[in-house]
C-alpha cells in the first residue's frame, strides 16, 4: 500500500525581493482513491529553508528526515547555516546516487541565505534548477498558467502569497489528485520560515473570490 500511496500534488515556490512563498495542497491518493485529506507536503527544513514534496509518500518522508539531519549537521560542523544552493546540491546528490533505484519524487527547495532569496526545482534523477518561480506535481500545469500571467520582478511578498493561493486553487479545481485545503508559508530574512494559518488563507481566498 505504501508504495502506491502518492501525493499527486500541486506545489509552488515563488521568489520576491521581500522573501520566498511556498504553497501546497493536502490530498494524498492511492490510484483513484483519496487516501488522506490532511497530508503534509510543506516542510520547514531549517529556520531559513523550506521544502515542498510531490511523489510517493514514503520516499518524501525519508528525504525530509535526511535533509533536516544533514542541514543540522552542516551547521554544527561549519558553524554557519548551509546556503540554499548548498541544500539543493545536497538533495540533488542524494537523489542522483539512487537514480537506478530512484526516489519517485518532485521537489522544491527554497529560502534565504546571505546571497538573497532562492527556489530550486529537483527531479527524481537529481536535476536541480534555480528559477524565479517553480511548480511541481500533477497540478503544476494549472499553476504555471497563473504564474505566467501574474508574476513580475517587482512582486511583493503579499502579492506572491495571493498568486500562490490562486495557482493552487486553480489546480484543485481541475486536477483530481489535488485538493482538501491549502498550506502556505513565507521565508524572510527577518522571520525565517512562517506558516500562514488557515483562517488567513480563507480570508484571502474570499477576497480573491475563490470561495464564497
Amino acid at each position: 500500500m505504501e508504495e502506491k500511496l502518492k501525493t499527486g500534488t500541486t506545489t509552488v515556490g515563488i521568489v520576491t525581493k521581500e522573501g520566498v512563498v511556498m504553497a501546497t495542497e493536502r490530498r494524498a491518493t492511492m490510484e483513484n482513491f483519496i487516501a488522506h485529506k490532511v497530508t503534509q507536503k510543506l516542510y520547514e527544513i531549517d529556520k531559513y529553508i523550506g521544502m515542498t514534496t510531490a511523489g510517493l509518500v514514503g520516499d518524501l518522508q525519508v528525504l525530509v528526515r535526511y535533509m533536516r539531519a544533514e542541514v543540522q549537521l552542516y551547521r554544527l560542523k561549519n558553524k554557519r547555516p548551509i546556503t540554499i544552493q548548498g541544500a539543493a546540491t545536497l538533495l540533488s546528490n542524494i537523489l542522483n546516487q539512487s537514480k537506478f533505484y530512484p526516489y519517485y519524487v518532485s521537489l522544491i527547495i527554497g529560502g534565504y541565505d546571505s546571497s538573497g532569496y532562492h527556489v530550486y526545482g529537483l527531479d527524481a534523477a537529481g536535476g536541480s534548477i534555480e528559477d524565479k518561480y517553480i511548480s511541481a506535481g500533477s497540478g503544476s500545469l494549472f499553476v504555471y498558467g497563473v504564474l505566467e500571467d501574474s508574476y513580475h520582478d517587482d512582486l511583493t511578498l503579499d502579492e506572491a502569497i495571493n498568486i500562490a493561493i490562486r495557482g493552487v486553487s486553480a489546480a484543485m479545481k481541475r486536477d483530481s489528485a489535488s485538493g482538501d485545503g491549502i498550506d502556505v508559508a513565507t521565508i524572510t530574512e527577518k522571520d525565517g520560515f512562517v506558516k500562514i494559518d488557515d483562517e488567513e488563507i480563507k480570508k484571502r481566498m474570499k477576497k480573491l473570490k475563490l470561495i464564497q
